[in-house]
């Protein structure tokens, strides 16, 4: 079945798996009867933890390695397992669709599983574990007009049923991270600016954040959680519609601020 929505899921903290204190969890728990009602095909996760030089995608042939890519938490998260199949012949038509877009060098890993942005959010929206998940890298050496052009060309996937999931966290300094403290005026500026931005179709000045966006640095120290967002844009399709569908923020700063957008015309 043809799709015609991608998402922006802010994943945020990898607590999201545990705490049931956490506003988003409930929203991604309800994910299925609220958000999305549709069973894709597959599903295209780029995630801000996956950073390489050229854009990559992970090529598994059978299960999806459960990838811990965090420090210090508590015993029980690394006991969480999401054993996705692997999902190899969409990742060898992503590196297709790439190419032919332009983007010469698509690297494949045959080793990589799911790290904590593509698996963390899954495990509370897809619990049964059972949709062929890949994933394809993000290029923090690239700009936001590059993640966008990133999406375009992997929009013809929406035809074919794959769910093009862009997961990083809407603001994301974690040194800037307060527990127990009130929400930062400046976070909320930076996220009340995006949602005008995005509601608005004001696409151009979210690739060019940088320079339109209050406090756009603080925000985004490192853009890494930012560009999954880009991609999800332009693989909308041109004119898509954005609509919020979760908003929160928690830690002072940490933004779970996630967006649907709509393609004009189904393409």
């Amino acid at each position: 079945m043809a799709l015609k929505e991608t998402f922006y899921i802010s994943h945020g903290s990898p607590t999201l798996s545990i705490d049931e204190s956490i506003q988003a969890r409930k929203f991604l728990q309800s994910w299925k009867n609220d958000v999305f009602p549709h069973t894709p095909s597959s599903i295209l996760v780029i995630s801000g933890h996956w950073d390489t030089t050229v854009p990559t995608v992970n090529v598994v042939d059978s299960v999806n390695d459960t990838i811990y890519d965090f420090y210090g938490f508590p015993k029980e998260m690394y006991q969480l397992k999401y054993p996705a199949p692997g999902a190899p012949k969409l990742a060898r038509r992503v590196k297709e669709l790439l190419r032919k877009s332009g983007f010469n060098r698509v690297d494949e890993d045959t080793k990589r599983g799911l790290d904590h942005g593509a698996w963390v959010p899954l495990f509370l929206m897809y619990p049964e574990a059972d949709i062929p998940v890949c994933q394809l890298s993000v290029q923090s050496n690239q700009d936001g007009t590059y993640h966008y052009n990133l999406g375009k060309a992997l929009a013809p996937l929406k035809d074919e049923g794959v769910l093009i999931m862009g997961s990083g966290s809407a603001v994301h300094n974690l040194r800037a991270i307060m527990p127990d403290s009130p929400v930062q005026p400046w976070a909320l500026e930076f996220d009340n600016w995006l949602k005008d931005a995005l509601l608005e179709g004001r696409y151009e000045d979210v690739n060019h954040y940088e320079q339109k966006a209050p406090h756009a640095k603080k925000a985004h120290p490192w853009p890494d959680h930012f560009y999954p967002l880009h991609v999800a844009i332009g693989a909308a399709g041109e004119n898509a519609k954005a609509k919020l569908i979760h908003s929160s923020i928690e830690l002072g700063t940490l933004s779970y601020a996630s967006y649907q957008f709509t393609s004009a015309t189904g393409s």
